[in-house]
């Protein structure tokens, strides 16, 4: 039977038509399952990078993508000596030092040495990336600068006693430069092409962290009981905030407050701007000298009682706390639904962010005091066992 040409198009309308009821019934279908169920970070994959101690430059240790429930260990390093340094992740490559002297990058996606190079002291600070060059505090009181490819020392400072903490950088109308702190009390910024000094600012004790940058302030936590707030541009003293008791972590900048805690107990939440204590939190006991991870609402720390504590940002009220079985010195990442920290009993702890209930732990058997480094689907985490851990997270 023949079909005339108008018959014809209107089935062909007819047929578009329903096709495209049928399309738009899927997605329809699809945002509403989105709507129901909305994973904080779920139109955000992993990162391939994760290149400074907490993730970025105000250390608020986020890190983008969705965890498995039940990670897969999917290597591990031997460093030979204890890595208290927390991984840093950049260009396929996964950087640390460990305590008998050795800057190490390893291939990111089996744990493969790519090279190596011998310090004089123990390392205990976290590598920083920047524009394939590695910046690395070291106990023998110099900051390096390493090519990032092929572990060849470019240049060194030296500060007047052992770094520890973390580097950091920032740009300066598209001069690169380094910021770490030093036992000397000082904090050192440098010309990251050639270690050349930009400023440095003195404080009355150690500096044991890392500082934090974010809107053109440097912040600092001291040995000396105090938040030193720096410009970033000229190392000119802004303000300092007395605490009570000398700071050992490194505090996390966001939405223009400080959050740390010290060595009495107290975390506290403090405003840039005014210097003002905005909140406190007094724990029952022990140090606090894990670094916080903070996000929109609320603030994850370990402490030296042996619990991990979630507090609302905005009031300080607590949430949740997850109790381990010793001190949780490690820093804290949050990540979409999910908090990952290591604890002195030797295990690494997976815990849900709403409920504060552990969803996966893995033993070591060492301590582990390293924090964890989430990026391409990896948790990293260094251990006193001598090993570095990288998990398979992707679900």
């Amino acid at each position: 039977m023949k079909v005339s040409g108008k018959i014809a198009l209107g089935s062909a309308i007819i047929s578009a038509g329903i096709l495209a009821f049928i399309l738009w019934s899927d997605i329809a279908v699809h945002d509403r399952r989105s709507e129901q169920i909305p994973p904080i970070n779920s139109n955000k994959p992993f990162s391939k990078t994760w290149d400074i101690f907490r993730g970025d430059s105000r250390l608020t240790g986020v890190a983008d993508g969705h965890l498995r429930d039940k990670l897969k260990i999917a290597w591990k390093f031997n460093a030979g000596g204890q890595v208290k340094s927390s991984p840093v992740v950049s260009d396929g490559k996964v950087y640390f030092g460990s305590t008998e002297g050795t800057v190490y990058a390893v291939a990111a996606e089996d744990g493969d040495e790519v090279w190596s190079l011998k310090l004089p002291d123990a390392v205990e600070a976290s590598v920083c990336i920047v524009d394939r060059m590695a910046y690395v505090g070291c106990a023998d009181g110099f900051i390096y600068a390493i090519d990032a490819e092929y572990g060849k020392e470019k240049w060194k400072y030296k500060t007047g006693d052992k770094v520890l903490g973390s580097a950091n950088s920032f740009d300066d109308e598209g001069n690169k430069r380094i910021i770490a702190g030093s036992y000397d009390g000082k904090i050192y910024c440098l010309e990251s092409e050639d270690g050349s000094d930009v400023w440095d600012y003195s404080t009355d004790n150690y500096i044991n962290g890392s500082p934090a940058i974010g809107d053109g302030i440097v912040v600092a936590g001291g040995c000396d009981a105090m938040i030193h707030i720096v410009n970033v541009a000229d190392g000119k003293p802004i303000r300092q905030i007395e605490i009570g008791a000398y700071i050992a972590g490194s505090a996390a900048i966001f939405d223009g407050r400080a959050y740390l805690g010290n060595y009495d107990e107290v975390f506290l939440c403090a405003d840039i701007a005014t210097g003002n204590i905005v909140w406190e939190y007094q724990a029952p006991e022990g140090p606090i000298i894990s670094s916080p991870a903070v996000n929109k609402d609320i603030v994850v720390f370990g402490c030296g009682d042996g619990l991990l504590y979630c507090l609302d940002r905005n009031s300080g009220d607590k949430k949740w706390k997850f109790k381990g079985g010793e001190a949780f010195d490690s820093s804290p990442v949050i990540c979409d639904d999910k908090v990952v920290v290591g604890c002195e009993d030797g295990r690494l702890y997976m815990v849900d962010i709403e409920s504060g209930k552990k969803v996966w732990e893995y033993e070591t058997g060492s301590a582990i005091t390293s924090s964890p480094a989430i990026a391409a689907g990896l948790v990293i985490v260094g251990c006193d066992d001598g090993f570095v851990y990288a998990f398979d997270g992707i679900p």
